[in-house]
């Protein structure tokens, strides 16, 4: 059920009068929350763009594909049309895929799988115990900034902080007598909104920098750009999305929500308390960090020597090695083995009985999720299939490049292009692999060199993932913020992550000019700020 509430009946805690800035998510929060639920929300979703399809099919819709000749999915005509799912053939192909856009969905296999291993961490008590000896004794300060700063850092594996770190934040909050989707909301920021930013090469780089380089070959054939090249940035803005995360979290979102009211769950929170730790849990700990040490061990033998057997053993690098490709699966071994260490030492599990029901019950409490996703995943499918999103992508390049523009203050509006395109077309390669040939040739004619071209479009690319149904992961979100408000809306989402896209926004792109433009440093190593024909 959704609200019917007006902006004016929304008081946050402690308010009194509201600035401007207050009423206007008031505002989107209010009409977000007068759409239908979720669920019934993206099934509308799913036959409006079968019916957009035909509309936009009938009136001939299509754009020139930017991507050279030969390139991969470029049509033998060059040119992009609309798809009509609105005709027989559309009908046929609806039919015969909504299985497989539903058993193939990229979250959903991720998801489930992986929380067989922090079921059993989670149901053993390990997680609980080990979140209270981490901020028990913390300021409210240090924990926001340790869950953002968190976030950034996990999306080197994507799947960790979505599948974990998101619903720990929120518990977390919630144990402190702090508001849940406050702590969700900073964890979501943190690795959606840092999408980035972080400290270590994660499996995005190699991706992004070959379509750049392919691009760039258009205008020099012998042009490199490396995975490393935008790192040096990508360090610096780690530091910056901490900070504005943590302080949009704190002097925004957490205000805004107010005071928790536990009858607003869908779900018992009774475990989500915050007591000492006894010496039995301590002992506990003790002997499931002995065993994430010693899974540690076992997986840096598989990946730190030469010799390792989870590295791509064609290359013998850790780039595109089964250990990246995998890293799903050894997060169920990461939880589970310490988690029925420590369930053993305490006594909450005893043998693989206790396992298995652990098991279970966490796959008891994804039913809103699948049925969520089973929607969600043919809305998505059918958005890929019509080559809508890749034709609005196209269609707001071209309307940039007819701007004019030549000097850095043309980066302001890349930036602000890329974050919208971003919001019907949610996948940062696909997006890049379609506007980097156009925006690649364009700004390396105007002097700019194709790494500071990918780190500006990395900033538009993750700002509004937060905002957008799109994004992959954003059902998933829904899900978990559904444990604590049960009768939450998109538009209560959505206006809870608009601060973070707006700050980051700003203060993303304002780093950026002063990194490239007015201090003159390389935005990764060897990496150049200037193309020169």
């Amino acid at each position: 059920m959704t609200t019917s509430t007006s902006p004016s009946d929304i008081q946050p805690a402690g308010s009194g009068k509201k600035t401007a800035f207050t009423r206007f998510l008031d505002t989107v929060e209010w009409l977000g929350n007068l759409l239908p639920h979720p669920i019934t929300l993206f099934a509308m979703f799913a036959v409006g763009v079968v019916i957009l399809s035909g509309i936009a099919s009938y009136f001939g819709l299509s754009v020139v594909d930017p991507r050279p000749e030969g390139a991969a999915g470029r049509s033998a005509d060059g040119v992009i049309h609309v798809v009509n799912l609105l005709s027989g053939e559309g009908l046929r192909t609806i039919v015969t895929t909504l299985v497989t856009n539903f058993t193939g969905f990229a979250p959903l296999g991720t998801v489930l799988v992986a929380l067989l291993g922090v079921g059993i961490a989670e149901h053993s008590g390990l997680l609980s115990a080990a979140v209270r000896g981490m901020v028990l004794k913390a300021s409210k300060r240090t924990v926001t900034v340790i869950v953002v700063f968190a976030g950034i850092i996990s999306n080197t594996a994507s799947e960790l902080g979505y599948v974990v770190l998101i619903p720990l934040a929120a518990m977390i909050f919630h144990s402190l007598g702090r508001h849940p989707l406050a702590g969700l909301a900073a964890a979501f920021a943190g690795v959606s909104g840092g999408y980035s930013a972080n400290l270590l090469l994660g499996t995005v780089d190699p991706l992004l920098s070959g379509i750049t380089e392919s691009a760039a070959h258009m205008i020099d054939p012998n042009y490199v750009v490396g995975p490393e090249v935008n790192w040096y940035f990508m360090i610096v803005s780690t530091f910056l999305i901490t900070i504005v995360g943590s302080w949009v979290t704190l002097a925004i979102v957490e205000p805004k929500l107010g005071k928790y009211d536990n009858s607003e769950a869908s779900v018992d929170l009774s475990k989500d308390k915050m007591t000492e730790l006894t010496p039995e849990e301590k002992r506990g700990l003790k002997f499931a960090g002995l065993a994430v040490l010693g899974v540690c061990g076992l997986l840096a033998l598989t990946i730190v020597p030469e010799w390792g057997v989870l590295r791509n053993q064609e290359t013998g690098l850790v780039a595109g090695s089964p250990f990246l490709k995998g890293i799903v699966a050894l997060i169920v071994v990461f939880f589970a083995i310490p988690g029925f260490v420590y369930g053993k030492t305490v006594g909450t599990m005893n043998n693989d009985r206790d396992v298995i029901d652990a098991m279970s019950k966490s796959m008891g409490t994804m039913g809103m999720y699948i049925v969520l996703v089973f929607f969600a995943a043919q809305f998505v499918a059918f958005f890929k299939m019509t080559n809508l999103g890749t034709i609005f992508a196209v269609l707001g390049a071209e309307a940039l490049q007819s701007i004019g523009l030549t000097g850095p203050l043309l980066f302001v509006f890349f930036i602000l292009m890329c974050g919208i395109v971003n919001l019907s077309l949610g996948s940062a390669s696909a997006q890049w692999a379609v506007t980097a040939p156009i925006f690649v040739p364009m700004l390396m004619l105007l002097g700019y060199a194709p790494e500071v071209i990918q780190a500006a479009y990395r900033i538009g690319d993750s700002v509004t993932n937060i905002i957008t149904p799109m994004m992959s992961y954003f059902g998933l979100i829904v899900s978990f913020a559904t444990r604590y408000k049960k009768d939450l809306g998109i538009g209560t989402l959505i206006a809870t992550m608009i601060p973070y896209s707006i700050f980051f926004f700003i203060g993303w792109t304002a780093l950026f000019f002063l990194w490239v433009f007015v201090a003159g440093m390389p935005v990764g190593p060897g990496a150049a700020t200037y193309f020169n024909m």
